[in-house]
C-alpha cells in the first residue's frame, strides 16, 4: 500500500515538470527555497560578468589611481604595457579577489533586491507596482551587498594597483618611496590592513562606495526593468536583455563615477607617497574638492572611457546571464506585480 502511494506521488511530482525526463533533478530544485536559487543565480552571473571584463576592470583601476607609467596613456596603451611588463596573467591580476568578491556580492545584490521588492510592495502599496518599486528595492539592494562584501573590493583595489615588470622590479603606484613589500594575495592584504587600522582600515573608503551605489543600483534596476516593460514577453530575447542591460548600466555609472573615483583614491592612498602632495582624504566630499583643486576635473572622469568599454559587457552579460540562470533553476515568474492593483 505504502509503496503505490508512493509510485502515486512521484508520478505526480513528474507531471509538475511539464514533460522533463529529469524527474528527480528537477524534484530536488523545485525542494530548493527561491531565495536560495536567488543566490546561485546571481553569484553565478557575478561571476560570469566580472571574469569576461577583468582586463579592462585592471586597467581601469590603474588609471584611476594615477599609477606611475600609466597617467598619461589611453586604453589600449595601457593594455599594451600591462602585456608587455606582466603578460597576459598580469590581466587578471587582482580578479580572484574581485570573482571571490563578486560571487557574495552579485548573489547577494539580486536576492535582496528581489526580496525587497516583494517587501515594498506588501507593505507600501501607495507607492504602486511601478518603476519605483525597483529603484528603491535595487538602491537598498546594492547597499546590503556593498556592506557585505567590501573589504572584499578592499583587496581587489590594492592587489590591481601593484605592478610588477617582467624584469622582476617590483613598482608600486607612484615611484616606490615607501617601500613596502608586495602583497601575495587577498588574505595577505586583508590581514596587513587589519593589522594597521583594525575594522575601521578594512572599510577605509565606504563612505563614497554607499554614496555612489544607492543611486547606481537603484538606476540600473530601474531603467533594465523599465526597458523590459515596454518589450512583450515573446519578443524578450538575449539579446534584448543585453542591449537593455547595456543601456542600463551606461546610464547609472555616468551619473556616479566620480565617486567611484574617489573611493579607489581612498582605497590606495596609503600606497601613494606624500611627497606627491597626496592628503588623505577624511570624507567624500573632501575627497571630491581635493582633486578638483589639485589634480583638476578631469580626473573625477579618469578611467571613464574604459568604463564605458567595460560596463556595456559587464552589466549586460550580468542581467542577461541572471534571468538565464532564473529559467534554468525553475525561479517562479513575478507574478506580483500584475496581480497588485496600484493603491
Amino acid at each position: 500500500m505504502s509503496s503505490s502511494q508512493g509510485s502515486t506521488l512521484s508520478s505526480n511530482v513528474a507531471e509538475l515538470v511539464d514533460g522533463s525526463s529529469a524527474h528527480r533533478d528537477v524534484s530536488l530544485l523545485d525542494d530548493v527555497p527561491v531565495y536560495v536559487k536567488e543566490l546561485i543565480a546571481g553569484g553565478t552571473a557575478g561571476a560570469f560578468a566580472k571574469t569576461v571584463i577583468a582586463p579592462l576592470e585592471r586597467t581601469k583601476i590603474l588609471l584611476q589611481t594615477r599609477t606611475e607609467g600609466f597617467q598619461s596613456l589611453g586604453v589600449f596603451q595601457s593594455l599594451k604595457k600591462l602585456l608587455k611588463h606582466e603578460g597576459i596573467l598580469g590581466f587578471y591580476k587582482g580578479n580572484g579577489a574581485s570573482v571571490i568578491r563578486i560571487v557574495p556580492y552579485a548573489a547577494l545584490h539580486f536576492m535582496t533586491y528581489e526580496q525587497y521588492r516583494v517587501w515594498i510592495l506588501n507593505n507600501c502599496p501607495a507607492l504602486g507596482t511601478g518603476p519605483v518599486i525597483d529603484l528603491l528595492a535595487g538602491s537598498v539592494a546594492g547597499g546590503t551587498a556593498v556592506l557585505c562584501t567590501y573589504p572584499l573590493d578592499l583587496a581587489r583595489t590594492k592587489l590591481a594597483y601593484q605592478v610588477v615588470d617582467s624584469r622582476g622590479g617590483f613598482r608600486r603606484g607612484m615611484k616606490s618611496i615607501c617601500a613596502q613589500p608586495a602583497y601575495n594575495g587577498i588574505k595577505e592584504v586583508l590581514a596587513s590592513v587589519y593589522k594597521e587600522g583594525g575594522m575601521r582600515a578594512l572599510y577605509r573608503g565606504i563612505g563614497p562606495t554607499l554614496i555612489g551605489i544607492l543611486p547606481y543600483a537603484g538606476l540600473k534596476f530601474y531603467v533594465y526593468e523599465e526597458l523590459k516593460r515596454h518589450v512583450p514577453e515573446e519578443h524578450q530575447s538575449i539579446v534584448m536583455r543585453l542591449s537593455c542591460g547595456a543601456i542600463a548600466g551606461l546610464f547609472g555609472q555616468t551619473i556616479t563615477y566620480p565617486l567611484d573615483v574617489v573611493r579607489r583614491q581612498m582605497q590606495v592612498e596609503n600606497l601613494q607617497p606624500l611627497s606627491q602632495g597626496n592628503a588623505r582624504y577624511r570624507n567624500t566630499f573632501e575627497g571630491l574638492s581635493t582633486i578638483v583643486r589639485n589634480q583638476g576635473w578631469k580626473q573625477l572622469f579618469a578611467g571613464l572611457s574604459i568604463n564605458y568599454i567595460k560596463i556595456v559587457p559587464s552589466v549586460a552579460i550580468g542581467f542577461a546571464a541572471y534571468d538565464t540562470m532564473k529559467v534554468w533553476l525553475r525561479i517562479p515568474p513575478r507574478q506580483k506585480s500584475q496581480s497588485i492593483s496600484p493603491g
